[in-house]
């Protein structure tokens, strides 16, 4: 499936079931919610978004947890795990994404690789972290991340 087919069939599912959806970005700066927004009538389902870069940002506007970050680091399940559940607290959505990673050049300090990045979708209750990896470049990472978030949306709500 090509992009804008990936974005369109996420807006008709969302739209057709009467759901509303709210991102908060760290490595992909913005461009999940570019994409959504590159749909047209994205407003009927999609509420907003956060690009929290920074951990400061991530602790203040979500709720991510300071003991998170501190023993899991910003690029982890964990933290994105807290980052679609704050998003979708804030924005008052059924569900929420958030990203973390690391899209290049470097790696974590600790020897996570470059291109490591997480997803998490909360609904209904409950959160889900996909892990990816994409070692090809930082472009192809936030692609690939906005990808993985729009596949976990549709998979979840054609469940």
């Amino acid at each position: 499936m090509t992009q804008p087919e990936l974005e369109q069939q996420v807006a008709r599912c969302l739209t057709q079931r009467g759901l509303t959806l709210s991102v908060a970005e760290s490595c992909t700066g913005g461009l999940l919610s570019a994409r959504i927004t590159d749909v047209a009538g994205a407003s009927k389902f999609y509420k907003g978004g956060a690009c929290t870069y920074c951990n400061e940002i991530k602790q203040k506007i979500l709720g991510v947890r300071a003991e998170t970050l501190e023993t899991y680091t910003a690029v982890s399940q964990q933290t994105a795990a807290e980052m679609a559940q704050g998003i979708a607290r804030v924005y008052g959505t059924d569900l929420g994404v958030g990203i973390t990673g690391y899209a290049g050049p470097d790696g974590g300090e600790d020897g996570t690789p470059v291109g490591t990045i997480y997803i998490g979708l909360f609904w209904k209750g409950s959160t889900q972290v996909h892990k990816i990896v994409s070692p090809h470049g930082r472009s192809q990472a936030r692609q690939d991340a906005a990808d993985e978030a729009l596949c976990m949306i549709l998979h979840a709500i054609k469940e």
